[in-house]
């Protein structure tokens, strides 16, 4: 005799259609309170603090989080009494940001919001998911000026005396006082642009990044390369002074601080991606050699 057998129920994301709508609806009013501040630190009150990235971090950090978005939204948490204190707690710290104009205060509450609304439609599952994403919005918050003051500074001089010594080294009319490098008959003094710890930490963003979206890689490589972008930024940035005293010595000083200024950014991000994939490279072959002789 023939038996009917129950079809086994999928649970749907949110647990069910109340759930899905309830989460729809807390996924809405988070992008209604991040809106106002991306607006605000991009093209508002906060444009002053932007370093240029934050509206290129977010989406990057959106796009994260839609390539995982599979594991965002599967079964709610049993008891949800915890992630409803948190997004509260949450929320309150963002008016206080917000009506206060704390900008950091600010950005971290939409994070810890955001945090709380995965846990609360996602469980864990979905915290471990979004762990990055969350985290690399983090670079987004501006660094306190008193930090960047005292940072900065040696940063320069560092970045200064290497740049003037290898110059020097190749036979280049070189010398330096302070952070200011004579090449041949032109000055050129070292700003917070060439070799400042905003351009550090925005390094430190993209080796990250570069090291959560290498497939196969093993945890130790990438916390090795996560170590590793700090000297290797500073290394760029020691190459991106050497392309602007060379620039000024040969074509002027106008060349120099001109187009060639800007463009020697992009000369600075580049050196710093492949330093980057020549140290992965290494690790990897190292990793190989060391598998091949256990």
């Amino acid at each position: 005799m023939a038996t009917s057998q129950a079809m086994p129920q999928v649970q749907a994301p949110f647990g069910g259609t109340p759930d899905r709508l309830a989460g729809g609806v807390l996924l809405a009013g988070l992008a209604a309170l991040a809106l106002p501040t991306l607006w605000d630190f991009s093209f508002g009150a906060w444009a002053s603090q932007a370093q240029g990235h934050e509206l290129v971090f977010a989406a990057v950090s959106m796009f994260l989080l839609y390539q995982r978005r599979a594991r965002l939204f599967g079964a709610a948490p049993a008891r949800r009494a915890v992630p409803i204190a948190l997004f509260i707690a949450g929320l309150l710290l963002y008016v206080v940001g917000r009506s206060q104009q704390f900008l950091r205060v600010e950005i971290v509450s939409l994070l810890w919001v955001a945090a709380s609304v995965l846990w609360l439609n996602g469980g864990r599952q979905a915290l471990r998911a979004a762990a990055f994403p969350l985290f690399f919005l983090l670079f987004i918050v501006p660094l306190p000026y008193s930090l960047v003051l005292a940072v900065t500074g040696p940063l320069k001089l560092a970045v200064s005396a290497v740049a003037t010594q290898f110059l020097q080294w190749t036979g280049f009319p070189v010398g330096r006082s302070g952070v200011v490098v004579t090449i041949g008959q032109y000055q050129l003094l070292v700003s917070e642009a060439c070799a400042g710890l905003q351009t550090m930490f925005t390094l430190e963003a993209m080796g990250l990044l570069y090291a959560s979206l290498r497939s196969g890689g093993s945890s130790l490589v990438n916390a090795v390369l996560a170590v590793m972008v700090v000297p290797v930024s500073f290394a760029a940035n020691v190459v991106r002074v050497i392309v602007l005293m060379l620039v000024t010595y040969w074509f002027g000083d106008a060349v120099g601080q001109g187009f060639v200024h800007g463009f020697a950014g992009l000369v600075l991000f580049s050196a710093a991606l492949l330093m980057i994939f020549c140290v992965d490279w290494l690790l990897q072959r190292a990793l190989q050699r060391r598998k091949g002789r256990v």
